[in-house]
């Protein structure tokens, strides 16, 4: 039976499928090759690769033991598989345009006695083979070291005709063990962060990668004698934290110049990133001012600027691409100026919400507008996607079924690049093994169904496990969707979406999946790790949860002895070499806080004088223990504080701004009424006037605060604590108390946070 598969490529693809009319090819028969091997006298290294891939997955798969040969060693009439393009194939197909398949579109043809894998140059022999294993002999790779191999001593294969080029240029899923070279190829990924070698087809390297301006022109070389090189903010030209002047002609010709020293020693790389520092800082010169006003966008001198440096380049490297950043104040596409043909805008996606696909999703409209107004004046874009949530790795993540309609999205908005960034720092995030290999598919072929994908994944990687895990995917998707919460890609917990029901139900389910593979070490452990991510959030919400599950009559389900599980979640992300539980951040300065958290509550010290003769029921004790703590060891500890109500308390030293102590509402509080909130907190101060600190209630659904207090040091520098009265609200998921220093290491030495606590508005 053929089936044509239109993907709006290059070109068609036609697939004759085992059981169709043609006559089967033989490979092996009872363990026995009833071929050989062959390649090219000139074969390229990735090509000899691919062969001796072929050869060691026939031979594990048949029991057989394939031969490599140069071709021209073996008789004409014999049966071969014909590995790159060599000159049988090249006689075979001369109607095989091998220039369109660029550096990865891939041949897999079927002719007589022959089977025939070849494609462009460097890597597209190998994509070749490695689709010829998965998609017709069974073979999966699920991760660097974890696959199967199905056993085929018989192997026969039908009739075979495709021809394939992926519309993505550039593949990145950028996950720890994807930059394993080996697994990054058979997922034929090839990105900047892969680490493939050169006999693997290596891969595409983005000179400079992004964020540029500064390694092109460091401040510290240029602006003694160049000042006016660099943006000029509130009337002065600055080297700190300020970008380039971009209507600066000699500057431009001196970052040309640099600019092609670096592709000169590197003149395969293919791509040079000529893009924005990563902060603000554009130059306000009446110059840059003027196309501003002109563009309606900063974008408008970026483009305008990297258009004239692409039209230098183009003259030496008339191949090489110029790539750019509409990211942060430059996403706004210009009104006016239009990438060049050698130019490729890479568009940012950080300030989205995951948790629904960007094309229809109603809070991700600006983005939407953006997107669409660069693909309408772009040749090609490039996507730097955000799929983890980068405040912690070891939560679950709802946007699973957000990744296949926004990777469609893209390629549908003329993407030729797309570099999905992941859990890079972490071994233990959520579902990180499936969304390696899901991404890794979908980039090579969108069009692939992603539930199937994702069936298939489950049922090959945990066996058993697998209907109760799908069900529990189903379950925190579903609890996201329901709950309208934007899920950005820096959510502290998960309590803007996962309500207690949820959770329970969560529990439930990987019970189900840990006794489907009671027994089997290999898939248990499997299944332990991907426990990791709903531990945490148990941990992180029992005490509050538990306090909910009292005042609504409900239960809390989960492990009895919160100690233990801590003490086990910690043992056990060690043994998976966990790395970061955040964006730069080890796990080894998470482990305080977990076991801080999973300790009893023990005593809370004497009730604060406003809930006297209150009901226990009446209002809500959050002790530091409880608070959602960032970038604990530097920004935030937890340390013993004698006039702390219980003796503990989170300390921040006012060497920064940062809202590092926390504690966010729960989803579930949006049934419990109004609240009055109140901020138990102190300083140790060094002066006895200025500001001391500050605090709030914000809420991230509207993106504004709710209320804001700046503490004085006229009143805190007595260093006791004082109760802070933040007013009455209809607390809802999303929102989330804060306590920040000021920044004043003069004034005060360090800021105290020892409780919050909440009343009922009756």
């Amino acid at each position: 039976m053929a089936v044509q598969i239109s993907t709006g490529l290059i070109l068609t693809i036609t697939l004759l499928l085992e059981g169709g009319t043609a006559m089967a090819l033989t490979l092996a028969t009872d363990g026995k090759a009833d071929c050989v091997i062959t390649i090219a006298t000139d074969a390229e290294p990735p090509e000899v690769t691919a062969a001796q891939e072929l050869k060691a997955h026939l031979d594990q798969v048949t029991g057989a033991t394939f031969e490599i040969r140069d071709e021209t060693a073996v008789p004409e009439d014999a049966a071969q598989i014909v590995v790159g393009p060599t000159p049988h194939f090249r006689a075979a197909f001369p109607d095989v345009d091998l220039a369109s398949l660029k550096h990865d579109g891939i041949v897999i043809k079927t002719a007589g006695n022959r089977l025939y894998l070849a494609g462009g140059r460097p890597r597209g022999t190998l994509y070749a083979v490695y689709t010829f294993l998965e998609d017709t002999v069974g073979c999966r790779w699920w991760t660097s070291t974890e696959s199967f191999m199905p056993n085929k001593p018989t192997l026969e294969i039908g009739e075979i005709n495709m021809v394939y080029v992926p519309q993505l240029i550039y593949r990145e899923a950028f996950y720890r063990d994807a930059f394993n070279g080996v697994f990054a190829t058979r997922l034929k990924c090839n990105g900047h962060f892969e680490r493939i070698p050169p006999e693997y087809g290596g891969h595409y390297t983005l000179l400079g990668w992004c964020h540029t301006f500064n390694q092109l022109l460091p401040p510290e070389k240029y602006f003694d004698n160049h000042p006016e090189w660099y943006s000029e903010i509130n009337g002065k030209r600055v080297a700190e934290r300020s970008q380039l002047c971009l209507t600066n002609d000699e500057m431009r010709a001196e970052l040309v110049r640099v600019a092609l020293e670096w592709i000169r020693k590197d003149p395969d790389a293919g791509m040079i990133s000529i893009s924005q520092n990563d902060w603000h800082g554009a130059c306000q010169c009446a110059n840059c001012r003027k196309v501003v006003e002109e563009e309606g966008s900063e974008s408008g001198p970026i483009i305008r600027f990297v258009n004239a440096v692409a039209a230098e380049i183009e003259k030496e490297y008339p191949d090489f691409l110029i790539e750019t950043l509409a990211y942060s104040y430059t996403r706004k596409p210009p009104a006016l100026a239009r990438p060049r043909k050698n130019v490729v805008v890479r568009l940012c996606s950080i300030e989205c919400c995951f948790a629904q696909p960007l094309e229809t999703d109603p809070h991700n409209e600006p983005y939407r507008r953006d997107m669409e107004g660069w693909s309408a004046i772009s040749p090609q874009l490039y996507i730097w996607d955000y799929v983890t949530n980068f405040a912690n790795y070891i939560l679950p993540h709802p946007n699973l079924r957000s990744l296949a309609p926004n990777v469609r999205y893209f390629v549908a908005n003329k993407a030729i690049g797309l570099f999905e960034q992941g859990d890079a720092g972490s071994s233990c995030g959520d579902f990180v093994e499936l969304r390696a290999w899901l991404l890794a598919h979908l980039m090579w072929d969108p069009s692939r169904d992603e539930k199937a994908l994702v069936a298939e994944f489950l049922r090959g990687y945990y066996g058993a496990a697998a209907e109760a895990l799908s069900g529990y995917i189903d379950l925190i998707h579903d609890a996201a969707e329901r709950s309208g919460a934007y899920v950005s890609c820096y959510m502290a917990d998960t309590s803007a979406w996962l309500g207690l029901d949820d959770l329970n139900r969560a529990w439930e389910l990987f019970a189900q999946a840990e006794k489907a593979v009671q027994g089997n070490s290999v898939l248990s452990d499997r299944v332990r790790r991907a426990r990791l991510p709903l531990d945490h959030a148990w941990l992180q919400r029992q005490r509050a949860l538990r306090q909910l599950a009292k005042m609504t009559g409900r239960t809390l389900l989960g492990p009895a002895d919160p100690v233990a599980l801590c003490e086990d979640f910690i043992a056990t992300a060690q043994r998976f070499n966990v790395g970061q539980y955040a964006e730069g951040r080890p796990f080894e300065n998470l482990v305080p806080a977990l076991r801080a958290q999973s300790q009893p509550p023990g005593a809370a010290g004497k009730a604060p004088d406003i809930v006297q003769g209150l009901s226990p029921d009446d209002w809500i004790d959050i002790q530091e223990s409880e608070f959602m703590l960032h970038n604990l060891g530097t920004w935030v500890t937890l340390e013993d504080d004698a006039k702390a109500s219980n003796g503990r308390a989170a300390r921040m030293p006012a060497t920064h701004t940062q809202w590092a102590v926390q504690y966010p509402i729960a989803a579930d509080w949006g049934n419990l009424g109004r609240w009055r909130c109140y901020i138990v907190a102190r300083c140790d101060a060094k002066q006895v006037a200025g500001n001391a600190f500050q605090m709030g209630l914000y809420d991230t659904a509207s993106r504004q605060g709710l209320a804001h207090i700046t503490e004085t040091l006229e009143r805190a520098s007595d260093e006791e604590y004082h109760t802070y009265d933040l007013g009455v609200h209809d607390l809802k998921a999303g929102m989330y108390l804060w306590v920040a220093p000021m920044n004043n290491p003069d004034a005060v030495d360090a800021v105290y946070v020892d409780r919050m606590f909440f009343v009922r508005e009756k």
